[in-house]
């Protein structure tokens, strides 16, 4: 059964071919890591982990690489103001070096609390600055570089498709809108490759190369990565639709212009996440972290089956109505497993293998569209709810569907209420009187101090259960 994705390339749906049979080579845009992200980033991390899982579930032997931007994002994509990293450094008191640390590993803690498989290798920027070197050196031994007062510039004139991918107006363009106007740049889509060290003032990150000492624009990193461990052309490169106007177009300039090959194959983008102010942006200075979700009581899996609910390429509006609607329908879930894992061994209802084929074609077709989870979720809950498959066939098909869903379904247990020191149990008492009081900045607090205790207070309908959060 092929697999059909929206490809950003040609505004379509395009069956999966890949360049080597079985195998597929998957880039995708990773954080920078200035700051933690928020729960925005993840819905297109998520995007990215269900298509790779459709990949495997499908067969296909998937190396994915995904970046870590650890120098070289500008606050501006007209490639002026200050570095993220260094930004971050000044708001912290860290180095550049801690805050990359720092950062990355709250990232990947996160997206281990999502289920996200890990990619075949990480690849920070900072890391590559000799790949990235060389990319450079290769687009200004072709004639597509030139130098100007603050750096290295791709002089996008050179190509005739610049800007294939999000179809820009290139002549319409106005400064401000896609990116700001140098007096140096020769035109206003050009972009920066190496950026020179300011005089006045000495980075934390900096290198040297054959233009001077500085360091490498954002987008260079990406193609030089890809190309060391995906080669010149590989299948598929992801990353959020804000990445299509510049980033994106900017890394197909480059690579291609280089390499002379085609760069990827099929390019898919995710919609945002957005609350009702808009989108969620750090720039913005507030905003919503998988901790939060978790101390306020949600498990990461309610906000895994959140983002399965609303097609990756749609936006999808949160609200805590929403996150609140999700916990309760993954909870009914979980109690239908418990329920046919009770009744697995004694079912007498007769053998249903063909019902089991044709909701197993059910599923893989709606998740070989595009990644069609809402009507996979459909095919799921068809499968609970039907009474003429038995609960050992039921229990087969939700944990083959998992491999795809990533809700950690075979792990579902009946939970257990903990029986709590007497010190903890008196401090919920006291939470329970303050939120009675909508005494809510106490009940806060109170909270909180359970929690430095390894304890962690889950609020439900029919009450409150206390839940150990020791290792």
């Amino acid at each position: 059964m092929d697999i059909k994705f929206f490809n950003t390339l040609g505004r379509e749906k395009q069956a999966f071919k890949p360049i080597q049979p079985g195998k597929a080579g998957l880039y995708t845009c990773g954080p920078t890591v200035y700051d933690y992200q928020h729960i925005g980033n993840f819905r297109t991390f998520l995007f990215e982990d269900i298509l790779k899982r459709v990949l495997l579930y499908n067969g296909y032997e998937v190396t994915h690489i995904m970046n870590i931007t650890d120098v070289g994002h500008l606050v501006s994509d007209g490639d002026t103001g200050e570095d993220k990293m260094e930004k971050g450094s000044a708001r912290t008191g860290m180095t550049v070096w801690e805050i990359s640390e720092f950062y990355t590993k709250f990232f990947m803690d996160d997206a281990k609390l999502l289920n996200i498989l890990p990619p075949a290798r990480y690849t920070k920027a900072t890391e590559y600055i000799q790949e990235q070197i060389d990319l450079i050196k290769c687009l200004d031994d072709k004639g597509y570089a030139y130098v100007t007062g603050d750096g290295v510039y791709f002089d996008t004139s050179k190509l005739t498709d610049y800007g294939k991918l999000a179809r820009l107006d290139i002549e319409g363009l106005e400064e401000g809108t896609r990116i700001e106007f140098s007096g140096e740049k020769k035109n206003k889509t050009d972009f920066a490759l190496w950026k020179f060290s300011p005089k006045d003032t000495k980075r934390q990150m900096e290198w040297d190369s054959p233009w001077g000492k500085g360091f490498p624009g954002w987008h260079a990193e990406c193609s030089a990565m890809s190309k060391k461990f995906l080669g010149d052309t590989f299948d598929i490169h992801c990353g959020g639709i804000d990445h299509i106007p510049v980033h994106h177009t900017n890394e197909i300039a480059q690579s291609e212009a280089c390499n002379g090959k085609p760069f990827v194959h099929y390019w898919l983008h995710g919609a945002f996440l957005e609350e009702e102010s808009g989108k969620m942006s750090k720039s913005q200075g507030e905003f919503l972290r998988l901790q939060l979700l978790i101390y306020k009581g949600y498990s990461p899996m309610d906000y895994r089956y959140l983002c399965l609910g609303t097609h990756y390429r749609k936006r999808l509006l949160f609200s805590w109505e929403l996150l609140d609607q999700s916990k309760a329908v993954l909870g009914r879930l979980k109690q239908n497993i418990i329920k046919f894992k009770d009744l697995s061994d004694s079912s007498d209802l007769s053998d249903s293998s063909d019902l089991k084929a044709k909701y197993q074609n059910d599923f893989t077709e709606s998740v070989n569209d595009d990644l069609n989870m809402p009507q996979a979720l459909a095919v799921l809950w068809g499968v609970v709810r039907d009474e003429n498959l038995n609960s050992k066939t039921k229990l087969e098909l939700i944990f083959d569907f998992d491999r795809v869903l990533g809700l950690g379904l075979d792990k579902t247990e009946e939970e257990k209420p903990i029986d709590a020191p007497a010190e903890i149990m008196e401090l919920v008492n006291q939470r329970l009187a303050a939120k009675k009081a909508k005494d809510f900045k106490l009940a806060d607090e109170l909270r909180a101090k359970v929690k430095d205790m390894g304890y962690d207070i889950v609020d439900k309908k029919d009450g409150t259960e206390v839940k150990s959060i020791r290792n």
